[in-house]
């Protein structure tokens, strides 16, 4: 139970900001170029109630990180926020400006990833205290979700947020024929991380990233 309730302290924060900065990115951008769905809904918020989906947010994290505490396997942690409404026909330009709001999420994801590296640094070389090994942690774990979220969104799976950024590049018939897949797109994720496919995906991924932010920050 203390390994558990450890995990989750550790865990929460990262998680909360990972996934509302992302969803509050999409909204910020979707409104720049000319859609306030998201402004008209309150959805351009740090508030994490805004965001959170009991299931994705709550539930499916929750558990992977319960089992990981409790057994000591340590598995691929899965979740979702509650998608940001963007009306894509609001854009001004709206396949062209689509890509700017589907990157806006994972680039917020990315930004995040380099604040919390610059903070596990800084509690690398901080001098030994009662608060620097679960600073490290925190920071470690800030790193990880981060680069799950962007990775994962950037997967090009309709709806996700890859999935819209090829919409946006393609041309206007294969764009058409790729945006169709959109109603299979989270039956597919499912498939993918029950079969272990996904985490076959995006390990290599992120621990590329992951060497790389070590190389950049020294740690």
């Amino acid at each position: 139970m203390e390994d558990l309730i450890s995990t989750v302290a550790i865990w929460a924060l990262p998680v909360l900001l990972a996934i509302t900065l992302h969803e509050a990115a999409h909204g910020y951008v979707a409104r720049h170029f000319g859609d306030p769905t998201a402004d008209m809904l309150g959805r351009i918020t740090l508030n994490p109630l805004k965001h959170i989906d009991p299931v994705g947010t709550v539930l499916v994290p929750g558990a992977i990180l319960a089992i990981g505490a409790m057994t000591g396997v340590t598995g691929f942690l899965f979740g979702w926020a509650k998608p940001v409404p963007v009306v894509f026909s609001n854009l001004r330009n709206p396949k062209k400006d689509m890509l700017w709001v589907a990157a806006a999420g994972p680039g917020a994801n990315l930004l995040m990833t380099l604040m919390w590296a610059l903070l596990l640094k800084v509690a690398i070389v901080m001098p030994d205290n009662g608060y620097r090994m679960a600073l490290a942690a925190m920071a470690d774990a800030g790193i990880t979700i981060n680069l799950i979220l962007m990775l994962l969104n950037l997967l090009p799976i309709p709806p996700l947020d890859g999935g819209r950024i090829a919409v946006s590049l393609l041309p206007m018939p294969q764009a058409t024929a790729f945006a169709k897949l959109e109603p299979y797109g989270f039956p597919i994720l499912i498939v993918l991380l029950i079969s272990g496919v996904l985490g076959q995906i995006l390990g290599p991924l992120i621990g590329f990233f992951g060497y790389f932010l070590a190389l950049i920050f020294g740690f």
